[in-house]
């Protein structure tokens, strides 16, 4: 029943990212504005247009345009990008492990610090720590990422120059990567100056994007170990004795972790949308960034790449969560 209500998952996934890839090819193409247009010279005649036209395959009818896209992308084929003149998926290949690298970084940091925050506020419940401890995760909660990122750019970037303002890695590093996946091959091949170097260049970005997702996670996690430390299993335990924190790490965060790994799925998607903006601000060199340039140059088919990459993130992760969660509560695996 579990492989039959994966392979659903799976079927409903490829749906709805076919879907997402109807409508961002149609909407690309009806909004006004020709990518053309941006790349040629002052005094390029008609037919260099037309040429033009044509070598990217816009002078063929919208149907034709996506069917022929369609089967490009389904051989691997994503296209060449209008603006870089390179393929696009090798362009995802060099950018999205970065992105991703820094996405985990500040998810871990926000499982870490939310959960470490709802736990104190749960011992400290009906204390005066609890209104305190509230009172600051609601202040995190209402700052959005990229307030946060201006923020630390002004803290830790100017008036107290701590990590570097931008990149991924100091320039004047002469480092060789075999793989895109700079973070974790510097730490696997034991170069830990060059790790470090990366860990400081991702300090004020992840904590920018992590920040509010901590936040989220302890407001759902406090109140769901509130509610089961009044549960009856609960109370039981406590007349035999047992701590209130092993009561907390034992008992009820066993049966609250269950929906926070829900929310902190489904906050892990906006997550991976907020690196559009964080990237732009400390000019990291992820997809997110590469998604902006390619918006202001209407680079067609690298649009078109990165909207399928983050639609197929979205879904893998959702489809992640709902396993996890089907894990932790195995009637809802027959859902």
């Amino acid at each position: 029943m579990i492989a039959v209500s994966i392979l659903n998952r799976l079927i409903m996934a490829a749906i709805t990212l076919f879907g997402v890839a109807v409508i961002v090819f149609v909407l690309l193409r009806v909004v006004p504005g020709d990518p053309i247009a941006m790349m040629i010279s002052p005094g390029a005649s008609p037919a260099d247009i037309a040429a033009l036209r044509a070598h990217y395959g816009l002078d063929a009818s919208l149907s034709t345009q996506f069917w022929l896209w369609l089967k490009a992308v389904l051989t691997g084929d994503f296209g060449t990008s209008i603006s870089l003149k390179r393929d696009v998926l090798s362009l995802l290949g060099e950018r999205l492990p970065a992105t991703l690298e820094l996405a985990f970084a500040a998810l871990v940091l926000a499982v870490l610090l939310g959960g470490a925050v709802a736990i104190v506020g749960t011992l400290a419940r009906r204390t005066v720590f609890e209104p305190v401890i509230d009172s600051f995760n609601g202040l995190f909660l209402a700052v959005p990422d990229f307030v946060w990122a201006l923020a630390l750019v002004l803290v830790l970037g100017v008036l107290f120059p701590l990590f570097p303002l931008s990149g991924r890695i100091d320039p004047s590093i002469d480092a060789q990567f075999a793989t895109p996946f700079y973070l974790l091959e510097s730490l696997l091949t034991l170069r830990f100056a060059i790790f470090a170097d990366i860990c400081a260049h991702m300090v004020m970005p992840v904590l920018a994007l992590g920040l509010p997702l901590a936040a989220i996670i302890a407001r759902v996690l406090k109140a769901a170990l509130s509610e089961a430390m009044v549960q009856d299993y609960i109370l039981l335990a406590k007349l035999k004795g047992m701590s209130e924190l092993r009561l907390v790490l034992q008992e009820a965060l066993r049966n609250a972790v269950g929906p926070t790994i829900a929310l902190t799925g489904v906050q892990f998607t906006f997550l991976i949308g907020g690196t559009v903006i964080v990237e732009r601000i400390f000019a990291y060199p992820g997809i997110g960034n590469m998604a902006i340039d390619a918006v202001i140059n209407r680079d067609l088919p690298l649009i078109q790449g990165l909207v399928l990459v983050f639609g197929a993130i979205f879904i893998l992760v959702n489809l992640a969560v709902d396993l996890l969660v089907a894990a932790f509560n195995p009637r809802l695996a027959h859902g």
